[in-house]
């Protein structure tokens, strides 16, 4: 009896899962403008939204889903011809498209592309812009820092390196005209490591601390810790007499080529904004100079007591300059990425409430993937949710410690990512 009980069972499941309908969406693929050819190597990854499983599929004609809600890769090779010279060459493009509903009726998935970005270069390792507190609980400025972090096989120079800091921010979403977010990135403040080409160089494995100001802050606040040994620091000459900026005189100043405050520049203490790192091909008078990338967008403020139209400008810097950026926000706040999804398809934080005190003392700090050569290969897949561990003791705090003992999850950069690799020491 029992034996016939299952055997019905299996039948019924049987009958279950033969009865699931499977739809083959339509996949109309977009390929960035000036890129043009034949589309080989296509890559299909997609994540069910609501069960989290993830499948790989190697065609269009393999897809097939069920009904539901699905976040889609999308990644390529086009053959194409280059119009300089006439050589074939093959150009890696990328899509990303989030909540594509699958439905019994006709499913259609719209992929538009971008230039993926090859990154041999420097990567963010870790951004502290959430900053310390005083004894008495007040908000301490000027131990903010980025750290950068050589994430290839061969010495890298620094030199002529630009940290960037996003106009826009991630937790107000506004309809900007004209959209060049697939093209650059609008900002507001640069900042450049000076050099002659070979001034700066950093080995496989190592990093620059790049510090607001570059001081031991333990005189002035005793939760802090000392920036004095810190490689670079960014410094502002005020023209408010009541914000002057510090200069550490042991440490470095980075080339100031912009910057939108009259006092002096910090990170935003709640990570509402995006940070990147660029080569920028050109003088800092030719860029600056250049109406090129001076970009003057409009948009409109809806609010009770009426809309009101807005035009205003700020520099952008093409993503093709670009080698990484970080995109960070709270939970509670988050609106939209304000760096094309070919820089950074997610974002990290510290905290998930707006003013939530918590955030102070934390860091966001890349994942490592596995040891070469004994040293960190970090994780870099342009997906900042997927590459950062957020709410993190910061590295400074960990290495110097501070007067208090600090709460919240300790992870390290050296945090691992999925099975621990054979030659992980």
């Amino acid at each position: 009896m029992l034996t016939t009980i299952l055997l019905v069972l299996t039948a019924c499941d049987d009958k279950l899962s033969d009865s699931v309908t499977l739809v083959q969406p339509v996949v109309r693929v977009t390929l960035p403008q000036g890129i043009s050819g034949e589309v080989i190597n296509e890559r299909f990854e997609v994540k069910n939204v609501t069960t989290g499983r993830t499948a790989i599929y190697q065609a269009r004609t393999d897809l097939e889903l069920k009904t539901g809600l699905y976040d889609i890769s999308y990644e390529a090779d086009v053959v194409t011809v280059d119009d300089t010279d006439g050589k074939q060459e093959t150009r890696h493009v990328q899509a990303y498209t989030p909540s594509v509903e699958v439905t019994s009726g006709k499913a259609e998935i719209l992929l538009t592309c971008y230039e993926a970005i090859q990154n041999d270069d420097f990567v963010i390792s870790e951004i502290f812009f959430t900053g310390t507190l005083r004894p008495n609980g007040s908000q301490y400025y000027g131990d903010d820092y980025i750290k950068i972090y050589n994430n290839t096989d061969h010495v890298l120079y620094a030199d002529g390196l630009t940290l960037l800091e996003s106009k826009f921010v991630t937790t107000d979403k506004y309809n900007y005209r004209p959209n060049v977010m697939d093209t650059a990135m609008t900002v507001q403040a640069l900042y450049t490591i000076p050099g002659n080409g070979n001034d700066s160089p950093v080995q496989p494995g190592e990093e620059l601390w790049i510090v607001d100001t570059g001081i031991d802050h333990r005189v002035a606040n005793e939760n802090s810790f000392d920036c004095s040994k810190a490689d670079f620091e960014w410094y502002d000459v005020s023209t408010k007499p009541a914000h002057m900026d510090v200069d550490g005189p042991a440490v470095t100043n980075l080339d100031k080529w912009y910057c939108y405050t009259l006092s002096f520049f910090v990170l935003h203490n709640r990570g509402f904004r995006a940070w990147a790192l660029a080569r920028i091909p050109m003088e800092k008078e030719q860029y600056l100079a250049d109406p090129n990338y001076y970009y003057t967008y409009r948009y409109v403020i809806i609010t009770e007591a009426g809309t009101y139209p807005m035009s205003q400008q700020a520099f952008m810097v093409p993503n093709r300059w670009i080698v990484d950026a970080v995109n960070c926000s709270v939970a509670a706040e988050y609106e939209w990425n304000v760096t094309s999804p070919a820089l950074d398809r997610g974002w990290t934080h510290c905290g998930t409430m707006d003013h939530d005190k918590s955030r102070y003392f934390h860091s966001v700090r890349r994942k490592m993937l596995y040891l070469r050569d004994g040293k960190a290969v970090l994780k870099d897949t342009n997906n900042s949710s997927e590459d950062f561990n957020p709410y993190c003791t910061p590295s400074e705090i960990e290495h110097q410690g501070t007067a208090i003992d600090i709460a919240g999850t300790p992870c390290t950069q050296l945090t691992w990512d999925g099975i621990t690799p054979r030659n992980a020491q």
